[in-house]
């Protein structure tokens, strides 16, 4: 029976792989973000200390 032929298998799994490797990853790894985030401004927030007492 061919469906338990595992080099079949293993092949097609192999194939695969190397279609995905070359093919698909150089393309996702060549995107760019065309949306460029605007420099955000820096604010010195106050900070107030903590008068708990501790007795």
């Amino acid at each position: 029976m061919p469906q338990l032929d595992l080099e079949i298998w293993f092949m097609m799994l192999i194939h695969s792989w190397i279609a995905f490797l070359v093919i698909v990853v150089p393309k996702v790894l060549a995107h760019s973000f065309t949306k460029v985030n605007p420099s955000k401004k820096t604010q010195k927030m106050e900070m107030k200390t903590w008068d708990w007492p501790w007795h």
